[in-house]
């Protein structure tokens, strides 16, 4: 069992179902968001409210931890310096600490301009469709850099909808709890990931990616929208 991991935006909808089988996997989970408090700490787990902008506090937080899962950043359109400040910390940050694994949540806005009748692949071009999405470029690129020259390990997820299935689109990017919990452990507990990425989707009927290419991390996710 590894010793310590950080999770980035425990409190919010997604992190908070990752506090259980993140803290089984570790020794120490830190959990990290900016609210006051959070319920129902596992007996290994402390939290720490802190500011992704404070560099110098994220590094304080970081210091000594085997991999960081980072869920926190703006969650949807905002001005460019606001939501780069959130997003862009990670992969350079964890560089500096030497940190083995970024697990960075990002999203599909960052290829979001490809065509909507394509099946894209994990490999297409970045083609951002709003400074959201320019900004998960940010998180993706610096993974690839420092695993091509320092050998630091990034797996980067490009979440769909993982929310209920409430219109004709959701039947296709749909993404369940459970499918979301595999895909992040399948990241920490794979043993070579190098830089990856993969598209956060359940096994959809009509879903409009390929992870193939991705396969290797042991992802197989069980849920269909349908």
């Amino acid at each position: 069992m590894l010793k310590k991991l950080v999770l980035t935006r425990a409190a919010g909808r997604l992190g908070s179902r990752l506090r259980a089988p993140l803290s089984a996997m570790y020794e120490t989970l830190v959990s990290k968001d900016i609210v006051d408090s959070v319920e129902g700490l596992a007996s290994n787990e402390t939290y720490v409210a802190a500011d992704l902008a404070d560099l110098a506090g994220m590094m304080q937080l970081l210091k000594d931890a085997d991999m960081v899962v980072h869920f926190g950043a703006i969650g949807d359109e905002a001005p460019w310096k606001q939501i780069l400040q959130q997003i862009s910390w990670g992969p350079t940050t964890c560089a500096r600490l030497r940190i083995k694994t970024v697990c960075a949540v990002l999203s599909i806005h960052a290829v979001g301009m490809h065509p909507k009748s394509e099946c894209i692949g994990t490999d297409v071009p970045h083609r951002p469709d709003t400074f959201y999405g320019l900004a998960k470029c940010f998180g993706e690129d610096p993974g690839s850099l420092y695993w091509d020259k320092r050998g630091i390990e990034a797996v980067c997820m490009r979440i769909y909808s993982c929310a209920e299935a409430a219109n004709p689109r959701a039947v296709g990017s749909w993404l369940s709890y459970d499918d979301l919990i595999q895909l992040v452990t399948r990241a920490i507990d794979t043993p070579v990931t190098g830089f990856a990425v993969l598209y956060g989707i359940s096994d959809n009927k009509r879903a409009p990616v390929d992870n193939s290419k991705a396969r290797f991390l042991g992802c197989r996710p069980k849920d269909n929208a349908e």
